[in-house]
Order: C-alpha cells, then sequence, then structure tokens
C-alpha cells in the first residue's frame, strides 16, 4: 500500500483557484451575485439541504422552504410539523429535526455565532457545516471539507489510502490552503471555488483535467491515476427488512395516515399506517392483523415498493381499501391525496407510486 502523504503538504496557489472561480463561479439559488455579505441564514439552510442531497434537487425545495419560513426567527416559531412536512421527500429527517431545533437556539441567542467553534455547540451542527457557515457567511479562514473538497485535495496530493480512513489526512491537508494569502484574504470565495471546482470540473468520473486551473500541479493527474481517486473501502452489503402498510381511502378521496413517534428513523413524519419494519417477510394474515381499522375488505396490491436507507433496503407489501366515511382511529388524520402525497416522505410515497401503477 502506498504511503501517506506526510503532513504539512506543498500545496498550489490559492490565487489560481480564485481567478477561476471568479470567471466560472456557478449561478446557484443560494448565493449572492450582487456581491453583497451572504446572509448565514441562508448559507445555514442551503448547507443542510445539499448534505445527502443534490444541488439540482436542493434548488427548488430550497426558495420553497424560504417562501415558508423566510428567516431564522419564522422558523424557529414553525410548528416541527410543519418544518418535517416541508422537509418532506429531502430524506435523511433527522436533519429537519436539528434545523428547528439549531433555529429556536439561534434566535434565543440573537442570531448565529461568528466562529466554526462556537457554530459547532449548536443543534445538528457537525465539523463541516460549521467550517462552511463560517467561512462563506463571516470570512473566517478555515476550509470545509465536504466529498468535494475531499477529491479536490485526494487528487492533488495522490493520497491512496481508501475513504473513510483517509478523510481525517484531506481535512487537515484541505486546511493548509488557509496558509496562502491569496485564499485567507477570502475564504468564503475560496471555499465555493474549492465546491465548485470538484463539482465542475474534478468530477468523480471522468475529471476535466485539461480546464482544471491547477492540472500542472495534480500529482494523481501527472501519474495518470486520478480517475482512481479517492479510493474508497468496500461496502458492506445492508440486510433487508419488510414491512407491510395500509392504504385506506374515503368517498371524498382522503387517506388515512399516521405521524410516526417524534424520534427515531423518520422521526415526526407522516405515513400510511403498517407494520414495523423486520427481517422476515410478513405474511397475509399476520400482516392484516396490523389493519388500522377493522371491517374493510382489505386487498393486496400486486408488487412491492422498494426503498434504501443508508443502513439497510426495504421492500413493503400495500393493501388497500376504501370505505364511504371514515372518521379517523385515534392518534390518526385523514388527509386529501394529493396533500397527503406531498407532506409524505419518500419511502411512503413509494407506495403511492405501487398502488396508481397496480391498481
Amino acid at each position: 500500500m502506498p504511503l501517506p502523504i506526510p503532513l504539512p503538504v506543498p500545496l498550489p496557489s490559492g490565487a489560481e483557484l480564485l481567478a477561476w472561480y471568479d470567471r466560472h463561479r456557478r449561478t446557484l439559488p443560494f448565493r449572492r451575485s450582487d456581491g453583497g455579505r451572504p446572509d448565514p441564514y441562508r448559507v445555514w439552510l442551503s448547507e443542510v439541504m445539499l448534505q445527502q442531497t443534490t444541488v439540482a434537487a436542493v434548488g427548488p425545495r430550497f426558495e420553497r422552504f424560504l417562501a415558508r419560513f423566510p428567516d431564522v426567527a419564522a422558523l424557529a416559531a414553525a410548528p416541527e410539523a410543519a418544518v418535517m412536512e416541508e422537509w418532506a421527500g429531502l430524506g435523511y429527517y433527522a436533519r429537519a429535526r436539528n434545523l428547528h431545533a439549531c433555529a429556536k437556539a439561534v434566535t434565543a441567542m440573537g442570531g448565529f455565532p461568528r466562529t466554526a467553534g462556537a457554530l459547532r455547540d449548536l443543534p445538528g451542527i457537525g465539523a463541516y457545516t460549521a467550517a462552511a457557515v463560517a467561512a462563506i457567511a463571516f470570512d473566517e479562514p478555515v476550509v470545509p471539507a465536504d466529498g468535494n473538497v475531499e477529491r479536490v485535495v485526494a487528487r492533488l496530493l495522490a493520497e491512496e489510502t481508501p475513504l473513510p480512513a483517509a478523510k481525517p489526512r484531506l481535512a487537515a491537508a484541505a486546511g493548509g490552503f488557509m496558509a496562502d494569502a491569496a485564499a485567507r484574504a477570502r475564504p468564503g470565495d475560496f471555499a465555493q471555488a474549492l465546491f465548485d471546482l470538484g463539482a465542475t470540473i474534478c468530477t468523480p468520473r471522468t475529471p476535466a483535467c485539461a480546464l482544471c486551473p491547477w492540472r500542472g500541479e495534480c500529482l494523481a493527474q501527472r501519474r495518470g491515476i486520478q480517475a482512481e481517486l479517492p479510493r474508497k473501502s468496500p461496502k458492506r452489503a445492508r440486510p433487508l427488512r419488510h414491512g407491510a402498510h395500509f392504504l385506506l381511502t374515503d368517498a371524498e378521496g382522503r387517506v388515512l395516515l399516521r405521524r410516526r413517534p417524534p424520534r427515531g428513523l423518520l422521526g415526526g413524519m407522516l405515513e400510511l399506517p403498517g407494520t414495523e419494519w423486520r427481517a422476515a417477510p410478513w405474511g397475509e394474515a399476520e400482516a392484516l392483523a396490523h389493519a388500522p381499522v377493522p371491517g374493510p375488505a382489505w386487498r393486496r396490491v400486486p408488487g412491492v415498493a422498494r426503498h434504501g436507507f443508508t443502513h439497510f433496503e426495504l421492500e413493503m407489501v400495500l393493501y388497500a381499501a376504501a370505505l364511504p366515511r371514515l372518521e379517523p382511529p385515534e392518534g390518526m388524520e385523514m388527509r386529501p391525496l394529493a396533500e397527503a402525497g406531498a407532506a409524505l416522505p419518500t419511502v411512503m410515497r413509494r407506495l403511492l407510486e405501487l398502488a396508481a401503477v397496480r391498481a
């Protein structure tokens, strides 16, 4: 195995990257185009949304979220259920709960702290998000190391230690950019320049090295191994779990929904009532014992709905029924189907898709 790159390491010029960024920076809904100081609320919100979610998916949702919660005080004052429903479809729902808790803490202290160290004390803010907000919103000379930055640095230094073991080394090496006078003078722009370089030039596959402002100083490019880096440790196979859920509608086109417990996986989100998710498949009689309402003629919808979580794969069967009118049981509610679809997490939308396609 190659020896790890010793630290500190020589890094290319920050001025070269900033000159490239000034010409080619992306136009994104959460970036200011007028040269003014970035709003820390918008920076923080965008960074949280972008975790585990693509820029293309975040763009329209970011604007919609701002329309409903235009500032941190509005977000803090909102009911948690409203925040969770607005987050529906973005995944990793603990982010929404932490976002709400963080908004309350920031409002109570009168505004966002201005340093990465103080930001890390807020709910749900880790090292990366704290550094990103501190650099972009407050020009603190720190370098946030997301996946784009890790990839750029791994290639610059031809670091062949696989991820995730290489993460601390890559973050430490990235921090060395702040010794560069040009980078230190514009830490917010420099951080975003690194993001843009990784997203548009130093991409995971077939990087466009001929267009890179650092192509002459990239060790991986010199050795012809840039497309192989960063290396990653093999992923473990995810276990398969099984669930059964129930789609009950009435004559008005409403659907029966249940809110999940406030903590845990999908905490606080709406769902179609159903069983727990377990290793063994559910037999029909066993599943129907968990039906939310006795009496309807439940029919099994052909096929299964599949969804992948970080730590497991899920297969769900669906039973459907209709009643002329229904008073929801305690702890449940009825909503129009279109409204329900917008408020449900993606895993539950898979069931609605199954019902629509196979009904």
